[in-house]
C-alpha cells in the first residue's frame, strides 16, 4: 500500500490525509492511484459513516505535479495515447473516467465527505475539495483552477460539482482567468462552504456529529440531496417520499426515537453493505 495516502478510522470517522508534504501534496500517479484505491476500499466499509480529506503540511494539495505535464510538450499525451485510452476506458456508477473519479468518487460515496482546506488548493487539489460535500476553508487558503495557463480547462469534474455551488458568470470568470482567490473570497462565491482558522480540527468535529446520527438516515439524505435540482421537480417530491418511507419503522429510525425518548446516546446498527438501503426506499 502506497504511504501517500493515510488514513486513520476512529469511531467511525475516517481521515484522510494527503501525504507528499514536501510537494505540497502535488498529484503524481502513486497519489493517483491511492487516492482512487482508497476512496473504493472506503465506499465498501459500512462501518464509516463521515470522511474528513485533509493535506498534510501546510497545504491541501496544489494540483497535479508539474513534472507530469511535461509530457504534454512533446505531444505524446493526446487523445490517442494508451494512458488516454485507458483512463475512459471504465466509468464509475455516475459516469466519470478514471481521472475524473480522483475527485468524483467522494461524491459517490454514500457518506458525507468533509474537506478541510488550508495553503493552496490549486486544479486537481480544488476539484478533489470539490468532490466533497462540505468545506471548510482556511482564510488565507488560495485557489485556482490553474488549467487554462496550461493550456486546458477543467477535467476532474469540478465542472460539474460547480454547477450546483457558483452562479455560471463566476464560474466563467475563474476558469478562464486562471485567478488566485483566497479563503474568504472562495466561501463569498460559494466555492467553500464556511470559513475556518482550524479547518481540520473542524472538519473532524462536524463529522463526529454526522458519525452520531442514524447512518441509514446520513446515506439517505445524501443520496437524495445529490439527485435534487438533477431531477424534474415531481420526481423529486417522488424521491423524498420514497427515501421518508424507506426509513420508517427501520432499526435504526426506531433506534433514533427511543434514544431521543429516553435521553441516551444512540446504539446505531451499521449498514449491512455501502449500498444498504437500495432495498428500502432507494431515494
Amino acid at each position: 500500500m502506497s504511504d501517500r495516502v493515510r488514513v486513520g478510522i476512529e469511531a467511525g470517522v475516517a481521515h484522510v490525509r494527503l501525504n507528499r508534504p514536501a510537494k505540497k501534496n502535488a498529484l503524481d500517479s502513486e497519489m493517483f492511484d491511492a487516492i482512487l484505491d482508497t476512496a473504493k476500499r472506503l465506499q465498501h466499509d459500512p462501518s464509516v459513516r463521515a470522511v474528513v480529506l485533509s493535506g498534510e503540511g501546510d497545504s491541501f494539495s496544489a494540483g497535479i505535479d508539474v513534472s507530469s505535464l511535461a509530457e504534454m510538450a512533446t505531444g505524446q499525451l493526446n487523445p490517442e495515447s494508451d494512458s488516454i485510452k485507458e483512463a475512459t476506458a471504465k466509468l464509475s456508477r455516475d459516469g466519470a473516467n478514471r481521472a475524473q473519479q480522483l475527485a468524483w468518487l467522494w461524491q459517490e460515496l454514500p457518506v458525507p465527505v468533509i474537506a478541510a482546506v488550508k495553503g493552496v488548493a490549486y486544479g486537481g487539489g480544488l476539484h478533489i475539495a470539490l468532490g466533497a460535500d462540505i468545506r471548510f476553508v482556511a482564510p488565507d487558503a488560495r485557489l485556482a483552477f490553474v488549467e487554462i495557463t496550461w493550456g486546458l480547462v477543467p477535467d476532474l469534474s469540478g465542472t460539474q460539482a460547480l454547477r450546483r455551488l457558483v452562479p455560471l458568470d463566476v464560474i466563467k470568470k475563474l476558469i478562464f482567468s486562471g485567478e488566485v482567490i483566497d479563503g474568504e473570497k472562495a466561501v463569498a462565491l460559494g466555492l467553500g462552504t464556511e470559513l475556518s482558522r482550524r479547518p481540520i480540527e473542524d472538519a473532524l468535529e462536524l463529522a463526529r456529529v454526522i458519525a452520531e446520527r442514524s447512518p441509514d438516515a446520513i446515506r439517505a439524505a445524501k443520496k437524495l440531496l445529490n439527485r435534487s435540482g438533477l431531477v424534474p421537480l415531481a420526481e423529486g417530491l417522488s424521491n423524498e417520499m420514497a427515501a421518508s418511507a424507506g426509513l420508517m419503522g427501520g432499526a435504526n429510525q426506531i433506534e433514533s426515537v427511543m434514544a431521543k425518548l429516553q435521553k441516551r446516546p444512540p446504539r446505531f446498527k451499521d449498514p449491512a453493505a455501502a449500498e444498504a438501503l437500495t432495498s428500502r426506499g432507494d431515494a
